[in-house]
């Protein structure tokens, strides 16, 4: 599920341009469904709040999520099947999600080319004896770049992720990347596509592909929504997941 902010990595996808000094607030949701190669399904409400501070190249960015995990117990969001276990009764659970930070810097610009490394720290604020995250810090160092041809922007990300371990729990280090493009319909839409791989994070979870559709409608100067859908092509990943997102400027 790579860092299943899906939404979030969307809102970064715009066209190379002089970047400003501005402040937004972002929420909506993203839901998932799957059954991990299990023969229970994972149900997940996730419903962030985010801000960030847009200071020319560098910026600064906080999520605050509330979490909602219906289960059997044995998939945690971000890691994918932690554990073997043979009820299939399932369980919902909510609560505060893993709060992230993260924080990026533009090292290259030209009219048409940018590049942006980022790094981030998603703490362990999540109940793990609830399911709803591991109680572990993880961080990530990622290389955004974005390449603009006239009205479609290709786009791509590759990084690495250090996980935390929960006690009983074996996960790994990994590497991630996005493929992806964006293409402008109007001066208020745009349209585009994604594909997301990870290696495995856990020995008991196979590596997650998951390919995303999304649109973006930019509703007036201060205000853009965005909608998307996901396929998972692994059973690392969910099998279905969808959400809406809301950005204002402040």
């Amino acid at each position: 599920m790579l860092t299943r902010i899906i939404p979030l990595a969307l809102l970064a996808i715009s066209a190379p341009a002089l970047a400003e000094s501005s402040t937004s607030l972002t929420t909506g949701f993203d839901y998932s469904t799957g059954k991990y190669g299990g023969s229970t399904s994972t149900n997940i409400l996730y419903v962030p709040v985010t801000g960030k501070m847009q200071f020319d190249t560098f910026f600064l960015k906080l999520t605050v999520p509330y979490i909602s995990v219906s289960s059997a117990g044995d998939v945690v969001r971000g890691i994918g099947k932690v554990k073997t276990t043979t009820t299939t009764r399932t369980t919902t659970q909510s609560g505060l999600g893993d709060v992230v930070a993260s924080a990026g810097y533009t090292v290259f610009e030209t009219n048409d080319l940018m590049l942006d490394l980022v790094g981030k720290i998603k703490f362990g604020t999540a109940d793990a004896s609830k399911n709803l995250g591991t109680g572990e810090n993880d961080y990530s160092a990622q290389m955004d770049a974005y390449h603009t041809l006239q009205k479609t922007t290709l786009f791509a990300t590759a990084g690495y992720k250090v996980i935390g371990a929960p006690v009983g729990v074996s996960v790994n280090n990994i590497a991630f990347g996005t493929l992806g493009f964006s293409r402008k319909t109007s001066d208020a839409i745009s349209v585009g596509a994604m594909l997301d791989a990870a290696q495995a994070s856990s020995d008991l979870s196979p590596g997650t592909r998951e390919v995303s559709v999304f649109v973006s409608h930019k509703i007036n100067s201060t205000l853009k929504a965005q909608a998307y859908l996901l396929k998972g092509l692994s059973d690392g990943s969910p099998d279905l997941g969808g959400g809406i997102m809301l950005t204002g400027t402040l």
